[in-house]
């Protein structure tokens, strides 16, 4: 079988203050909470999924919710996640839209050959907006956005991992991944270091495109709040899903077997440098338990947690 990654299946990060979390990507971010549960690993957090109107794989932005202090910067992680806007009139509005609401962010600039626009979230978590021109799956907007629909956020974008040596993540991404390389550029935070991009899916686009920072000057980061806590590309069919699985025994991989997370399947596993990677299948989707027309006004979980509702739900702070 010909497997091959089709881009961005989700991203999942770290918060220390789910409550101004859900405020942040809800209310200035104009992104739909589309799923409200919990980490199926450690049901005393909350796991938020923030998306665009439907939960299209590829539009979600994800949280755990931990009491844990911030991330302390360096290699070894992700350090920026970007989102897709349609044009450089959407990064206009962004811009303004950030001096009023007092959100932290840079200016509009020129980065691999597209503009693009850096900010931080009420915890450091650092994005960049990025425009696409129209490329990756369509997304379906958000009528109830505070956003209009035509600036409003249409996906993940390019991702950017640091780490301090490429070769053996390089050997991962072409020959066990099927990533492509594609091109380089200087480091916008130093450029006498190199990012360079590897691509997967067909036609190009930021949707799918990894972009690797070698930084051998910087420290390992320490994982907190304001951080990234694993990265996932999509796979379409449950088929290439179980092949990913074969594939990956093949090489040798050591992974986490393949995991049932109900509203998709997932295999993670990590990458040489030790950032955590996980493949996800498109389907069944977020609706499979849920009203489309009510997504995330409620804590749903997965059928395997239902019998114990009554404790979960307890111990859950309000986020509302």
């Amino acid at each position: 079988m010909n497997l091959n990654l089709t881009g961005f299946h989700h991203l999942t990060a770290v918060s220390g203050d789910i409550r101004e979390n859900k405020r942040f990507y809800t209310r200035d971010l104009g992104m739909r909470l589309v799923k409200r549960s919990v980490n199926q690993d450690d049901v005393s957090a909350y796991h938020l999924f923030y998306a665009d109107n439907v939960g299209h794989p590829g539009t979600d932005i994800t949280f755990f919710d931990w009491n844990v202090p911030r991330e302390r910067r360096g290699n070894h992680t992700v350090t920026r996640t970007g989102l897709r806007v349609q044009g450089d009139a959407s990064l206009t509005y962004w811009k303004e839209r950030f001096a009023a609401l007092n959100v932290t962010h840079g200016e509009i600039v020129e980065r691999d050959d597209r503009h693009v626009l850096d900010f931080e979230d009420n915890e450091g978590q650092r994005l960049m907006l990025v425009t696409d021109g129209g490329a990756g799956d369509p997304p379906t907007p958000w009528a109830q956005s505070s956003v209009p629909a035509e600036h409003q956020i249409r996906g993940l974008g390019a991702i950017t991992m640091t780490v301090p040596n490429l070769r053996n993540t390089d050997l991962v991404l072409q020959k066990v991944m099927n990533l492509r390389p594609v091109r380089e550029y200087p480091d916008p935070e130093s450029p006498a270091h190199t990012v360079h991009v590897y691509e997967m899916g067909e036609g190009g686009g930021p949707h799918a495109e990894l972009h690797v920072a070698v930084r051998p000057d910087l420290a390992p980061a320490t994982p907190g709040a304001g951080g990234v806590h694993h990265v996932a590309f999509r796979t379409p069919t449950e088929e290439q899903y179980h092949a990913w699985t074969e594939h990956f025994r093949h090489f040798g991989l050591q992974t986490s077997g393949e995991v049932d997370r109900y509203w998709f399947r997932s295999l993670y596993f990590r990458e040489p440098n030790g950032i955590l990677y996980e493949i996800a299948t498109d389907g069944p989707g977020f609706g499979v338990d849920e009203d489309m027309d009510t997504l995330g006004d409620k804590i749903v979980l997965a059928p395997f947690l239902e019998s114990r509702r009554e404790e979960i739900v307890a111990n859950l702070k309000p986020i509302d």
